[in-house]
């Protein structure tokens, strides 16, 4: 039995790079996450804190992140960790999902609440905090879009998925943003206090359904489970096609978000050697660990 490491996509490389970034947009989030959150409450508006909250999801992910980046390369070389330190983020995001998922009760509880017992609400100050959120969260979008563009060119288009992940987080919490504007300034013109309520409700499943997909996601690796069964396919083709080689037994799971290890029973001539059937999976990408058992014929 042999096994080898393939180093397809190495998931430090180029991160402090990217980490510079994500603790400016992580303090800016937090800040505004806090504001939003405080001037919710203040000024009774359920869309505020449902936006505000809604950067807390993101700045738990922004957090995550960081900590990954810094875990990861403190312990690369820690004997302790047999496959890495990959899965320190998604330990992460699973702890995150359950709390986030609390959250999002919470708020569907206290919108309900103010839907059947309204408040008055100060507009105007709620409308000056929720644009200064969309500022900031278009802000963050142009530092971290401008970063994982240089990070692509000048690392030959080796993706931070992490990077990316901010990115989109961003994009979601300045959508949100422009509800909340969208049902304060309607509520203000119209009277419509009830829309407030509705935009906190809505704020609320938007929430709980990141954290379920989060949950979901980070689950599947923390317990192991079996990647999709095109790259299972992949991985038989690409050792069976145009040869002798025969696939026995192929367990392939993740060991960090988009890497994985396999273990593979291949029967094969006496010639064959298991440098050879390694070759052949060179090409299929994300593979850190491959571990080759050769029987032969």
């Amino acid at each position: 039995m042999s096994e080898c490491i393939l180093h397809t996509h190495d998931f430090q490389h180029g991160q402090a790079h990217g980490e510079r970034r994500v603790y400016i947009v992580l303090g800016l989030t937090i800040v505004t996450m806090v504001v939003e959150i405080l001037a919710g409450m203040l000024f009774h508006s359920m869309a505020l804190t449902a936006d505000g909250w809604h950067m807390g999801t993101h700045a738990a992910a922004f957090g995550i992140t960081i900590f990954a980046y810094r875990y990861a390369r403190r312990n690369a070389q820690n004997p302790r960790f047999s496959f890495g330190t990959g899965k320190v983020s998604v330990l992460g995001g699973f702890a995150s999902a359950i709390a986030l998922g609390v959250v999002a009760l919470l708020m569907a509880a206290e919108s309900a609440h103010r839907l059947l017992n309204p408040l008055d609400i100060r507009f105007n100050e709620a409308i000056v905090v929720a644009v200064i959120g969309l500022i900031v969260n278009l802000v963050s979008a142009v530092l971290l879009k401008e970063d994982h563009h240089h990070h692509d060119h000048e690392h030959h288009h080796h993706h931070d998925h992490n990077l990316k992940a901010a990115y989109f987080h961003v994009l979601a919490d300045a959508l949100t943003s422009v509800s909340a504007i969208i049902a304060l300034v309607l509520g203000r013109i119209f009277g419509w206090i009830a829309l407030d309520a509705i935009m906190g409700m809505v704020g609320s499943l938007v929430i709980a359904r990141w954290a379920v997909g989060l949950l979901k996601e980070t689950s599947r690796i923390l317990l192991d489970g079996s990647v999709e069964e095109e790259m299972r396919t992949s991985i038989r083709e690409a050792v069976e096609n145009g040869s002798e080689l025969r696939v026995q037994d192929l367990h392939v799971w993740a060991v960090a978000p988009g890497h994985h290890a396999v273990i593979l029973s291949v029967r094969a001539p006496a010639a064959c050697e298991p440098d050879a059937v390694k070759r052949l999976l060179a090409g299929i990408p994300h593979l850190l660990h491959v571990n080759v058992e050769i029987h032969h014929d």
